[in-house]
């Protein structure tokens, strides 16, 4: 039984991952899962209105779940189908996040008023969003680098209201108490009022009624148009292969005075908001199964990306993985005190499996985005944790010691941890930058630049687990030591291969795309210097200027400096690879330091200090 266990283990992550993959079941009778498949374009690509929903609490809240006035849970989908067809229910939802004591001086507030102490609704926030717009304008004005916590605070807020107002006017005008009749009615007259406009424009008798019912509703449509940003209207069949022939509602209502008709997908949209609002959970349904339809029916390769993106965001294999990753941790630390052949091979078997969930996630995003894995901030810390786990992993194949299991499991939930909460900021497959538009230098650069900074931090976690089990326990014998130190200089040398190669290939790219090599930017110091250091470990471990102890404590602080260029130069606010400062990144970044520096500390000790005798005899 013994022998088969571990394979058990993996059998059973098996099917706990298969159990995600199961299409979600609607809380109601709404299809409101239905809802959230229909794809749109939004910021440059297209994506089901299921991510709209997700990114857009995320940038809200920073978190997707959310409730009622009354307590009661809503899902992403129900609260985005209030947002666009029962704004004044909406607006008590209590989902805009503040964390400056000063902003909410300024709206009036205190942390009482809100859920949890920072949560608040755009009823408590509407009638002080013309002072609240005058201080942001004041902030923005400031440089980056140099504004205030509280401007900050006050830019991310304004910046919060106004992508929440621009999904209220995404599908009808806020204020309409039946926009499915209005859009019937207008459909209805728009033949005799286009006659009676073009009468009067040829100086004939007119219909002056008519004249002025039209221009209410194109005032009405226009001012939608222009509030509006999710282009949720496709364009007809014949014409679907280009991005920009979606539009909004607005602009698709605009476009039928010159066609003479309103298009079906503003139809059913009409008569999917309007059920919503009434509780008609038929009308709704039959709505959003004529949306599908006329999607489906489309000839275009990307609807088949948005409804595997639906599939993705319901199966969360990112957040399963670092469950898994956690499990595989616990096995291995406990296989140090008890059983440890049989808990380390069940260890491996969770941490691969954790693994694997990471690369098929990883996978689905680069087919999703048609892109290289690694793509911004967000994907680097996932491309991080997949070469660091991975290569942690590989170790534990071969020395079988459980240090693989734990490095790997330390490593892969941390930089989930990480990405998770890069992912505050909205979606994460964003449309690339001009100057970053090339699948190329993103498939050899930017990735081999990631595999450099996971093997780093490989070498930095081992080299800690080297430091805390011999300084604070008597754990570590000679074999584990002996294999740690092989363990770490095999990673250095990965890492220093693979940062020197990235390092040159940014350069070419830089000279490609602005004209110059190398320009001392911020973030291409940081890369040199992770080059320089590695080269420093090795020439000390190659001239025998460290024995076991010194190259672990130069590997732990190969941490510092990898985290530095990842993360630290970013934040200077100067240079071209600079993503603005982020204050919990910086709290967070500073503790890691610290943390890295007080292992150091330990593994600086006095040989007679430490705990254990066999690491030092390593040396």
């Amino acid at each position: 039984m013994k022998r088969y266990l571990p394979f058990l283990a993996g059998l059973l992550v098996l099917l706990f991952v298969a159990s995600t993959l199961v299409a979600p079941a609607n809380r109601s009778t709404f299809d409101t899962e239905g809802f959230g498949r229909l794809p749109v374009l939004l910021s440059g690509r297209l994506k089901p209105l299921d991510t709209v929903a997700r990114t857009s609490l995320l940038l809200l809240q920073n978190r997707q779940s959310v409730k009622n006035a009354a307590g009661e849970s809503l899902t992403p989908h129900q609260w985005l189908l209030d947002v666009f067809f029962k704004p004044e229910l909406a607006d008590t939802y209590k989902h805009f996040r503040i964390d400056n004591n000063e902003v909410l001086a300024l709206l009036r507030l205190t942390t009482e008023d809100g859920d949890g102490g920072v949560r608040f609704c755009f009823d408590q926030l509407k009638d002080h969003l013309d002072e609240l717009e005058q201080q942001s304008d004041r902030a923005g004005q400031v440089e980056a680098p140099e504004r205030t916590a509280y401007e900050r605070e006050i830019i991310k807020l304004r910046d919060r209201i106004g992508a929440y107002l621009a999904l209220r006017f995404s599908l009808q005008l806020p204020r309409s108490e039946d926009f499915a009749s209005e859009v019937a009615h207008f459909e209805a007259i728009l033949p005799t009022a286009l006659a009676a406009t073009q009468d009067k424009m040829a100086g004939k008798p007119a219909d002056g009624a008519a004249v002025r019912e039209l221009a209410d509703f194109v005032n009405k449509f226009q001012l939608l148009s222009s509030r509006a940003q999710l282009l949720s209207i496709p364009p007809p069949a014949a014409a679907a292969a280009g991005l920009n022939a979606w539009s909004t509602v607005g602009d698709a209502l605009l476009a039928s005075l010159s066609t003479g008709q309103v298009t079906a997908p503003v139809r059913d949209y009409a008569a999917l908001g309007h059920a919503w609002r009434t509780g008609d959970s038929a009308a709704f349904n039959r709505a959003v199964d004529a949306l599908g339809r006329d999607l489906v029916s489309r000839d275009d390769p990307r609807l088949a990306r948005t409804s595997l993106e639906f599939l993705f965001n319901h199966a969360q294999p990112f957040y399963s993985a670092s469950i898994l990753y956690v499990l595989a941790a616990l096995l291995a630390f406990v296989s140090w005190l008890a059983w440890p052949a049989l808990l380390s091979r069940c260890a491996l078997s969770v941490g691969f499996m954790a693994w694997l969930l990471s690369t098929a996630g990883i996978a689905a995003r680069m087919y999703i985005e048609s892109r290289p894995p690694v793509t911004n901030l967000y994907s680097s810390a996932l491309g991080v944790g997949w070469v660091g786990a991975g290569l942690a992993l590989l170790f534990e194949r071969f020395y079988r010691n459980s240090v693989g299991n734990v490095v790997a499991g330390v490593i892969g939930f941390i930089t989930l941890i990480i990405a998770h909460h890069l992912s505050f900021s909205g979606d994460t497959m964003e449309m690339m930058r001009a100057v970053l538009d090339s699948n190329f230098w993103l498939a050899t650069h930017v990735v081999t630049i990631t595999m450099g900074y996971g093997a780093c931090f490989l070498a930095g976690v081992l080299a800690v687990v080297y430091v805390l089990r011999g300084s604070l326990s008597r754990s570590l014998d000679r074999p584990t030591a002996e294999a740690l130190s092989r363990m770490v200089y095999g990673a250095v040398c990965f890492a220093t291969l693979f940062s020197l190669v990235g390092t040159v290939l940014g350069g070419i790219w830089a000279d490609q795309s602005w004209g110059r090599f190398w320009g001392w930017d911020p973030k291409e110091n940081g890369a040199l210097i992770i080059v320089i250091w590695n080269a420093i470990i090795l020439h000390a471990r190659w001239g025998k200027l460290v024995g076991d102890r010194g190259l672990m404590n130069l590997a732990v602080f190969g941490n510092c400096v990898t985290a530095a260029s990842w993360f630290g130069v970013n934040m200077l606010g100067v240079g071209l690879h600079s993503y603005g400062f982020m204050d919990s990144a910086f709290f967070w970044l500073c503790a890691f330091w610290i943390a890295n520096l007080a292992v150091i500390g330990l593994g600086l000790l006095p040989a007679h200090l430490w705990r254990s005798r066999a690491a030092l005899g390593a040396e």
